[in-house]
């Protein structure tokens, strides 16, 4: 379906501009009976006339353009020939106004309001293609929003699915932390318990060494350091040549 922004409506607002600007000065040259006025008139109603015919051949060389392949613009069949009818349209009235001015200084007063009358009618019928095309623009506007927000509606609640799972995941792993702290925590302790009942068995174990040595005398302590240095001896014989 054709947008408001469609290149088309814009360049067909600029052209309607021009022929409303080439119809209020057709009706001061219709008016007037001062000869130079009536020939200045004369020649801007021709030369708008002539730029209006050529912007409408350019829009129709772009339609034609559109008209092989429809869809890859947008558009459809009947929004073709719509814009067809458009052009035809302005340039019936363009063409109007040049005939007209053209064949002025030859006409009497009953062809002269022929032609005036066929001229105000044209902007009628495209007074009401205009407003159809208005009607179809705003649907066109109205409708593009509403995909639009629905598509942004549907982003949205995909990016919360993929949020909800990220804090899922995330929680996981905080879980999966948590568990691992609590087992670390329980080892530290159960260490921490062995290095007390370590430290105490060897405090015991020095105060017996150290009332040991204090009951032993001096023969006593030599006996026992030769005792030990003799057990040293053969166990390193044990080990290194057996």
């Amino acid at each position: 379906m054709p947008s408001a922004q469609d290149p088309f409506y814009v360049v067909k607002q600029e052209i309607q501009e021009s022929i409303d600007k080439l119809q209020s000065t057709f009706h001061q040259w219709e008016k007037t009976a001062d000869a130079g006025e009536r020939s200045n008139l004369s020649k801007e109603v021709l030369g708008s006339c002539e730029s209006i015919e050529w912007q409408v051949d350019e829009l129709d060389k772009a339609i034609s353009v559109a008209s092989r392949d429809p869809s890859w613009y947008g558009i459809d069949e009947v929004e073709v020939e719509n814009r067809r009818k458009w052009t035809s349209d302005a340039r019936t009235q363009v063409s109007t106004a040049k005939k007209a001015v053209q064949a002025g200084k030859g006409l009497n007063n009953a062809s002269l309001n022929g032609m005036h009358k066929e001229l105000m009618r044209l902007p009628s019928s495209h007074q009401t293609t205009s407003n159809q095309y208005a009607a179809q623009d705003n649907d066109d506007f109205i409708e593009s929003e509403s995909d639009r927000q629905m598509l942004l509606i549907k982003r949205q609640d995909e990016e919360l699915d993929e949020l909800s799972l990220s804090v899922q995941r995330i929680g996981g792993v905080g879980l999966t932390i948590h568990e691992e702290l609590l087992a670390q925590e329980k080892i530290i302790d159960e260490l921490g318990n062995e290095m007390d009942s370590t430290s105490n068995r060897l405090d015991f174990v020095q105060k017996k060494v150290a009332m040991v040595m204090k009951k032993a005398s001096a023969k006593g302590q030599i006996m026992m350091i030769l005792g030990l240095l003799a057990l040293f001896i053969f166990l390193f014989i044990l080990v290194f040549f057996t």
